[in-house]
């Protein structure tokens, strides 16, 4: 049996000098692997991963976890204060989170495995030379009209009335209270609304508010991993992400709860311990690609 591991406190300080929370957690095994970056889930705290993470950390990768701007620990005013966008993830989160573990762990090269929002921003991110590869587990643009069950009509409700009345009486979000995630900063909200009305999620701010982006220069492998019940990463959802990056190696692959072995897997469960049995899913993938990931390393 494993011997647990207590993750050590970091502060990433990020290029305009935002200071973001996360936790590292150094990898059991002497042989060192090439470490893995969580980016977590819109509204989604870092601590909903630590069980994840020391598992992975127990097979030998070493871990960074961290809360976006506006989230959790990396919330330092009242949430109604707070100015973060989605963007501000990709283009100031993100690439400060990979100088860090590349620094401290002293490998060129990390594995990004990011949840829902935290792998459809790959393109946005001005150091994607350190991804060795992407892991979007849950993954996908999100688009309202690729959602299915309940989602396909709660989202609209969410976007186009819960939030916007929210935002109007309260400066942000309050999604805790309907159980989905951690209260959101008005254009974190407001950004989250837009991208998903329309197909190519982040697509729809290029030359707006966004006007560099990296998509078609990300050339590492990524993985889209979903399962069948999930409402929100839908096959049409998820080919709509992948198509956002026309160079990558991209690799598909849909699970399927029966099979698996429980009643559910949907968009949250694969992280939580009770699925555990699907995690080494994830390592399966990382042995997978790492010999396209060298080859992406050796022409950089």
């Amino acid at each position: 049996m494993n011997k647990p591991i207590t993750p050590q406190t970091v502060h990433i300080i990020a290029e305009d000098g935002y200071a973001l929370s996360g936790h590292f957690f150094k990898a059991e095994d002497s042989q060192q692997k090439q470490p893995v970056l969580l980016c977590p889930a819109t509204g989604i705290l870092q601590q909903f991963y630590f069980r994840f993470c020391e598992w992975l950390s127990q097979q030998g990768h070493a871990v960074l976890v961290f809360d976006f701007r506006g989230i959790g620990q990396s919330l330092h005013e009242p949430v109604k204060y707070s100015n973060a966008r989605i963007q501000d993830w990709g283009q100031l989160d993100i690439p400060a989170a990979l100088d860090w573990l590349t620094l401290h762990t002293g490998q060129p090269q990390v594995i990004l495995i990011g949840h829902s929002a935290g792998g459809q921003l790959t393109g946005l991110v001005r150091n994607h030379q350190k991804i060795a590869q992407v892991i979007a587990i849950a993954g996908s643009t999100g688009h309202v009209k690729g959602l299915t069950g309940k989602t396909k009509w709660l989202a609209p409700v969410l976007f186009n009335v819960y939030m916007p009345l929210n935002i109007r009486l309260y400066g942000h979000a309050n999604n805790k209270k309907i159980g989905w995630g951690e209260n959101l900063p008005k254009d974190v909200a407001r950004q989250w609304a837009d991208w998903c009305s329309k197909p190519g999620y982040v697509a729809n701010a290029l030359g707006k508010s966004i006007d560099q982006h990296y998509h078609a220069d990300i050339r590492c492998p990524v993985t889209a991993i979903h399962a069948s019940d999930d409402e929100i990463a839908t096959p049409t959802n998820v080919a709509d992400l992948l198509r956002l990056y026309p160079n990558a190696v991209q690799r598909t692959i849909c699970l399927e709860p029966a099979t698996e072995g429980f009643q559910q897997i949907g968009h949250m469960d694969l992280f939580r311990s009770s699925h555990q049995r699907l995690w080494p899913v994830v390592l399966d993938v990382i042995t997978h690609s790492r010999s396209e990931s060298q080859q992406h390393a050796d022409s950089l």
